[in-house]
């Protein structure tokens, strides 16, 4: 264990995609991971000196959280990892499906942290790690709501880090591009009698090719490893050169530059 926090790590959506890599990387470096899921098979697996604990858990359920808390106890990082994508137009993709989706990407990341923090207060140390995206930084077409929650989450993770320094507590945002997770197959669509549904489904298109061909889910535990490395991480960290080149463009170009590169990229 490497990292100047604490071996103790609770990940959510450990049971698959970024948040199983996350969990594997930090178990094979000596901690103990709790990870949560909303449908797992609660079971240990050792790992060297670490292992991971599944632990039955629904971000979008206070009460289940708190049972959770009663099985791991205080811990020092926390990887915020669960959530899933909806593709739709602006306008009129269900607000059901909108809600449900900020309940687990946004809201969820909102309840762990009020179950868990206090204890990071009282011991004045802990690391808060948010799986971001890209998406947070550069909106997507058809993407609205998704990149909507992750904006959201940034805005947040930046207020975060300057209120609970004072206890030791740092926070960080992980910023992937296209990755090839289950993330793309567990996506929801809006209903097909949007006027908008064949645009989308071309624009869904290509993210999903980019997506199936992107970097392996390996390449943001790697990040979160060397981000739980540092006393002081940085506030954001795009996985790759190219968004990290892509984001800094972002910030030199017009924005009516930068959307013409996005429609020709998404709306062709």
């Amino acid at each position: 264990m490497s990292n100047p926090y604490g071996s103790r790590v609770l990940i959510t959506g450990g049971s698959s995609g970024l948040g199983r890599a996350c969990a594997l990387a930090f178990a094979k470096d000596g901690c103990t991971v709790y990870a949560l899921s909303r449908k797992c098979e609660e079971r240990q697996e050792l790992l060297g000196s670490g292992k991971i604990v599944s632990v039955r858990a629904d971000v979008t359920d206070m009460e289940s959280i708190r049972r959770a808390y009663g099985q791991t106890g205080p811990v020092d990082i926390i990887i915020h990892s669960a959530g899933f994508g909806i593709a739709g137009a602006a306008e009129d993709t269900p607000l059901k499906l909108v809600q449900r989706q900020m309940d687990t990407n946004y809201y969820g990341v909102l309840r762990v942290n009020q179950v868990y923090m206090p204890d990071m207060r009282r011991q004045r140390r802990g690391l808060i790690l948010i799986i971001s995206s890209v998406a947070g930084r550069v909106p997507i077409p058809f993407q609205s709501h998704y990149s909507s929650c992750k904006y959201a989450l940034e805005a947040y993770a930046e207020c975060l880090r300057m209120e609970c320094a004072q206890y030791g507590i740092r926070a960080s945002l992980i910023e992937p591009g296209d990755t090839h997770t289950g993330f793309t197959g567990a996506r929801k669509f809006s209903d097909a009698n949007s006027p908008y549904y064949e645009q989308c489904k071309k624009a869904v298109a290509q993210m999903e090719h980019d997506e199936l061909n992107g970097r392996p889910p390996e390449s943001v535990s790697d990040v979160a490893l060397r981000i739980a490395a540092k006393k002081n991480p940085p506030v954001r960290t795009a996985v790759g050169f190219e968004y990290k080149a892509l984001l800094f463009l972002q910030r030199l170009l017009p924005w009516n530059t930068a959307e013409r590169i996005l429609k020709m990229i998404y709306l062709k």
